[in-house]
């Protein structure tokens, strides 16, 4: 398993929000969550991405008890296993399509040509190659959702989050979007872990799961055509 989450619980003030959540996620997996809006999904997601900690409960991601790391440890361990795309593509707007997916590689400090050579191969992956010189004010919406993406993939991470990722973007980006997490998964054996209202991105999903009642509950895997 990628990653391990059991039992997790977290509360802000009276109002109890996980009640025991448990997800187990494994490699090459897509796993959707959806629910109401205040249900508790992105305060999941944020939990299970170590942007957050739960009140309690144990969270493991590729063999690593998340609760062992020092804050200090948990920053290295985050940059190199576990990517993020959000809703709004939080692109650096000084900096182009190219640096922009380089930033995570040289917070690893990995050698400036390396990560370039790979930032470059990723955006030709994702279709942009005609774009590394652009600044996001430059970019479609699609785009930069794009560059978000090979931002994420960058230092090769065990899992991406993605938190409402088709969220601002429109029906034709979306659909792009769908095929492009469809892809990375068959391709790359990507792992997601997607919180999305899009009903359409969530049956894509190899597992969609409904938060509800503070809890995580099972629907039936989704069949793909061979």
């Amino acid at each position: 398993m990628v990653l391990q989450a059991k039992n997790i619980h977290k509360s802000y003030g009276q109002l109890n929000i996980l009640k025991g959540v448990d997800l187990n996620v494994a490699q090459g997996e897509i796993v959707s969550i959806v629910g109401k809006s205040g249900s508790g999904k992105s305060t999941l997601l944020h939990i299970i991405g170590t942007l957050d900690s739960a009140d309690s409960g144990d969270l493991t991601i590729v063999d690593q008890s998340i609760a062992r790391l020092s804050a200090k440890q948990l920053a290295t361990f985050r940059n190199q296993h576990i990517g993020f795309v959000f809703q709004f593509h939080h692109l650096l707007p000084e900096f182009t399509a190219l640096e922009n997916v380089c930033i995570p590689g040289f917070i690893r400090q990995e050698p400036k040509q390396t990560v370039e050579q790979r930032a470059k191969e990723l955006l030709n992956y994702l279709g942009l190659s005609h774009r590394l010189t652009h600044k996001p004010t430059e970019l479609s919406g699609g785009e930069q959702q794009r560059v978000a993406v090979a931002r994420a993939l960058i230092n090769q991470p065990s899992i991406i989050f993605a938190d409402e990722p088709t969220g601002n973007l429109d029906s034709s980006a979306s659909k792009d979007f769908h095929l492009l997490i469809r892809q990375l998964c068959d391709e790359k054996k990507q792992t997601f872990v997607i919180v999305t209202h899009n009903q359409e991105l969530a049956d894509l999903s190899d597992r969609c799961l409904t938060m509800q009642d503070g809890k995580l509950i099972n629907s039936a895997p989704n069949s793909w055509p061979a």
